[in-house]
């Protein structure tokens, strides 16, 4: 193999050769023609005209096919799903082209020794099966085209099987979510597949299944899966033993399993059971009383000290759960330390004077999406004093390696890495970072996180000899993921060596589009006006703020943008509309910041309202503290270009954002947002909107650079904006998923 690293063009005709090298022995064969009769189930024509009581059913199905086409603005026998055309494609033959040919299929099935009524019954059962499997595409706001292309696939099997009296060995062959989705409508023919298929799914993924319990609560086998699930999810068991749902409820407490028995101690007994739970392990085992917990949790420092325990005793039983109460826990840390920025550093780190070293770390790695430069340089400096005379290696070991990778990136970004290595031996230096590049395929397939620290990292590191050290180390792990035959390694190395030997990826229109060419993936420095249009002649976006004191100033200030008699204001209950009166026409909807919890409220009747109208806004933009981002996240579609998070821009949110709106161009911070640098970024995109003029990136930010530059008390948060064409994140994941979206369409 040539050492010479292999990049995206290459990578597919690799995986070819590793992922079809039998079909590519056989191909090599002289294989004589097959002249084999075409099966039943493969004729795709009618060999019957179809009789009236059943046309209704294809008619459902044509109806829905009908709505999952026009969904992109036109009925043109094409599923738009976004600018990568395998998605459209997988999900346009899945859909219309195969769906209109199970239609024929089922038509032209044998009846099997069925009399005219049961054959004609068993026929609207499965056109019934593939209405409700359609039914529940279009209701679904966040489609993943090729979990449909199984589904559909996996249904065609299904009817295929039963209509050979050999549904339950297929069911018992393919036990997955597929299957247990498609079987549905036969469950009353076939009890025993509906039972067999929970439990098995249960032992196979509890983590899934518990949060299905809802449909086999009062099965006798929801105790096996309950009690499953308990070990890796005790949180969810906890919010079923509190619920008011009587079935979902009684089926944790008629268990007898020991944990779960403790999880329904904790509901029952503790007066703070939410506060408790993350201790979960310490009262099964005895080593606490709930009492004692209580006491613990009543004492914030007390409380978040013992979760930084658990996390150095790396205890499994609620892991998940105890580590997302120290995430929120460190967060009221950072943001107490942000609240202070103005204030002298023994007033504004006060509240965390007293804290060890690993308590410090684990502050600063949960803070990440909302920690000033200043607050992370005090936190840090702070760790490093009270880390003496220990190594920062073992310092690592001793929180074991957890989140290290996003601790060194956030080193290199805020300037720290030299000094933090600069307390190892070479050596120890050298494995440390070695290990920062290695692993990266592990974990399932849409795990990146690690991988997208490591991307983002490499763009802060200014030791020339590291960064090479680091392109060196890419490159072993590609050739061994190589050796192994491990796609997600080959995927990852790739991208990744493709954007360390591009460091200035996107400095100039022409970078640009050469990188995007090379990462398969549309241009990554502009947006064309054309496609912010939708399928009408008008840019419409959507702002969401809420009902706290900052949602109520940002919005004051909002609209103070728009009253130089270029825009036209009107507000009503919920919402304001606002719409350009020169040049191109363009629309937003920003919805009241009414107290909370109204604001919900408002956000909601303003999506109905652009639902019931069918606008739908490519340009959406959350304007509120990061704990609310979730909110404005749950609203994006595939319809969305642009995306101004206003707010903390970190791996998470990148990846539901892409997961919503896959084309979708990121705008985000790498600390908190502030209206005073928002304000002239949208500012500046709706002057190129007006004039019609596509949005490029790299002179818009150009622009704002020059504006910014005069104004050096705002300078510094806006150098913390990251524009899409430097986002190495987003550009990661897109670049990343389409490598295997177009690896799954060649097969």
């Amino acid at each position: 193999m040539s050492k010479k690293i292999i990049y995206f063009p290459v990578l597919f005709l690799l995986l070819s050769l590793l992922i079809c090298n039998d079909a590519s022995a056989q191909r090599r064969k002289k294989v004589k023609p097959d002249t084999t009769k075409i099966s039943v189930y493969d004729i795709d024509t009618l060999t019957h005209t179809i009789p009236r009581n059943r046309q209704i059913f294809h008619d459902r199905i044509d109806k829905e096919q009908k709505r999952a086409d026009v969904s992109d603005g036109a009925v043109d026998g094409e599923i738009y799903f976004s600018e990568d055309t395998a998605y459209s494609a997988v999900l346009t033959r899945a859909i219309l082209t195969d769906v209109d040919h199970m239609q024929i299929m089922i038509e032209n099935l044998p009846s099997m020794g069925r009399d005219a009524v049961t054959d004609n019954q068993t026929r609207i059962r499965y056109l019934t099966a593939v209405w409700e499997m359609l039914r529940k595409y279009n209701q679904n706001t966040k489609i993943d085209p090729f979990y449909y292309k199984k589904l559909v696939a996996n249904m065609r099997s299904v009817i295929i099987a039963d209509n050979e009296s050999k549904l339950p060995e297929f069911a018992y062959a393919n036990v997955n979510m597929l299957t247990l989705e498609n079987c549905q409508q036969f469950y009353d023919q076939h009890p025993e597949i509906r039972a067999y298929l929970y439990i098995q799914l249960g032992k196979q993924d509890p983590r899934v299944m518990i949060k299905h319990l809802s449909e086999f609560a009062n099965d006798t086998f929801a105790t096996y899966i309950i009690s499953d699930a308990a070990k890796l999810l005790p949180n969810e068991v906890f919010n079923y033993a509190s619920s008011t749902d009587y079935p979902l409820r009684n089926a944790v407490r008629r268990s007898n399993d020991s944990l779960v028995r403790t999880i329904v101690q904790i509901a029952d007994k503790s007066r703070s059971p939410l506060k408790a739970m993350p201790f979960l392990n310490d009262i099964y085992t005895g080593k606490k009383t709930i009492a004692e917990i209580d006491k613990i949790t009543e004492d914030p420092d007390l409380f978040f000290l013992n979760l930084v325990r658990l996390k150095v005793e790396n205890n499994t039983l609620a892991s998940d759960t105890y580590s997302d109460e120290l995430a929120y826990r460190s967060l009221k840390y950072v943001r107490e330390m942000d609240d202070l920025h103005e204030f002298p550093d023994p007033v504004r780190f006060k509240c965390i004077e007293k804290f060890d070293p690993v308590a410090l770390y684990y502050i600063m790695v949960y803070g990440q999406d909302e920690i000033y430069t200043s607050s992370f340089l005090g936190t840090y400096k702070r760790m490093q004093e009270r880390m003496k005379p220990v190594t920062g290696d073992r310092f690592l070991d001793t929180v074991h390696r957890d989140h290290f990778r996003t601790f060194l990136r956030m080193c290199a970004g805020y300037n720290t890495l030299s000094d933090f290595l600069g307390t190892m031996e070479e050596d120890k230096r050298t494995a440390l970072m070695s290990d920062f590049i290695a692993g990266l395929q592990n974990g399932n397939d849409d795990d990146l996180e690690d991988a997208v620290d490591v991307a983002d990292a490499y763009g802060s590191i200014k030791d020339s000899s590291l960064a090479v050290f680091l392109k060196l180390q890419v490159k072993k792990n590609f050739e061994m993921s190589f050796k192994q035959k491990r796609k997600k390694g080959l995927y990852i190395y790739s991208l990744l060596s493709l954007l360390f030997d591009n460091e200035n990826i996107g400095n100039t229109d022409t970078t640009a589009l050469n990188e995007s060419k090379k990462l398969g993936l549309p241009p990554i420095n502009e947006v064309s006006y054309k496609s912010l249009l939708g399928d009408t002649n008008v840019v419409f976006e959507q702002f969401f703020f809420f009902g706290d004191e900052d949602g109520k100033n940002s919005y004051s200030s909002f609209l103070g943008n728009f009253k130089d008699g270029k825009w036209k204001i009107v507000t009503d209950k919920y919402w304001s509309t606002i719409t350009s009166t020169t040049g191109k026409p363009v629309v937003i909807f920003a919805n009241l910041p009414i107290p909370e919890p109204d604001d919900e409220e408002a956000q909601d009747k303003l999506c109905k309202y652009l639902a019931e109208h069918d606008i739908h806004p490519t340009i959406m933009v959350h304007r509120g503290h990061s704990y609310h981002l979730p909110l404005t996240m749950d609203r994006l579609n595939k319809q969305v270009k642009v995306v101004i998070l206003g707010s903390c821009g970190g791996y998470h949110n990148l990846s539901v954002v892409l997961d919503h709106s896959p084309d979708a161009h990121i705008i985000s911070s790498k600390q908190t947002g502030t209206m005073a640098v928002n304000e002239p970024i949208i500012k500046i995109i709706n002057e190129d909107l007006v004039n019609g003029n596509d949005i490029n990136w790299i002179k818009t930010w150009r622009t704002l650079e020059d504006y910014f530059a005069k104004k050096p008390d705002v300078h510094e948060k806006f150098s913390d904006y990251v524009p899409p064409y430097k986002n190495l994140g987003a550009i990661f994941i897109k670049a990343y998923r389409r490598m295997q979206n177009s690896s799954e369409t060649s097969m």
